[in-house]
């Protein structure tokens, strides 16, 4: 029984990371000190997390070191952001094909590092403490160009690919293994109140440019082609194009967030 406690309890995304890294302070020289500083002197993942997160949203009115306090509260209060933060990791290594190991979007992905950051802020927002929540959700958008309502609600194997300009409304849903390029917008259609962003589900791919907008579902495992906009309910495992944006077949693939074949591309050029 102890040792099968003890594989439970091993970090496995932790010691990967130490392990890599450990490596490239005997590549990279003048690295070393960096990679001593955000990885090999912390203990957990959660740790470090709180010490490279807290270094990038530093500001002159809320230094690191009162960021990192924060940080530190969320995770420790909510074991819920460290497996997000590992799942993640993880989604982003089987998926994204610049990613070599699991070092580099810990410490160089700006994607991951705004979903971390947000995790924090949608912690403080169901704390009710909403002013600080939204200083976050500032900090996030100004640091890393990607602007996520702290009240909306994600869910975990999230991968944010090059991030630049994602938009999440505050009352989207974005469920568990869904994947999403840059400038893709989650938003109303107006000055309406209430419910009224995207619920996107499981397993969605959604392409670059793309903007979902209003109190829409988008079925799980479907496939927004780059460029859309789209304005009504999309049926599971469709695959949706054009503006407006309508079915023109069925998703690529089973899987189209895990895949990331974004071949639908061709199939709307064959219909221009």
């Amino acid at each position: 029984m102890e040792t099968a406690k003890a594989e439970v309890t091993q970090d496995l995304i932790w010691e990967g990371i130490r392990r890599d890294v450990s490596v490239q302070v005997e590549r990279e020289p003048i690295l070393a000190s960096f990679l001593h500083a955000t990885i090999l002197n912390h203990n957990t993942l959660e740790a470090a997390l709180s010490f490279h997160l807290a270094n990038k949203l530093d500001s002159p009115v809320a230094p690191a070191l009162l960021i990192r306090e924060v940080i530190d509260e969320a995770l420790e209060s909510d074991a819920i952001i460290g497996a997000a933060a590992r799942a993640d990791l993880a989604a982003i290594e089987q998926r994204d094909s610049a990613c070599h190991s699991l070092y580099e979007p810990f410490l160089f992905f700006k994607g991951y590092h705004a979903l971390q950051a947000w995790r924090v802020a949608h912690w403080l927002w169901q704390q009710n403490r909403r002013s600080l929540s939204l200083f976050v959700q500032h900090r996030i958008s100004v640091v890393f160009g990607v602007d996520i309502h702290p009240a909306a609600q994600l869910g975990q194997g999230i991968l944010l690919d090059h991030a630049t300009g994602i938009v999440i409304g505050e009352t989207a849903v974005v469920e568990d293994n869904v994947s999403i390029m840059q400038s893709v917008t989650l938003g109303g259609t107006g000055k309406e109140s209430g419910d009224r962003h995207p619920k996107v589900r499981c397993g969605v791919l959604i392409g670059a440019g793309s903007k979902i907008l209003g109190n829409i579902e988008i079925g799980r495992c479907s496939q927004i082609a780059s460029g859309s906009v789209v304005l009504k309910p999309v049926p599971e495992k469709s695959l949706v194009a054009g503006v407006p944006a309508k079915v023109i077949g069925t998703a690529s693939c089973e899987q189209p967030a895990i895949s990331m074949d974004q071949c639908a591309i061709s199939k709307v050029d064959q219909l221009r």
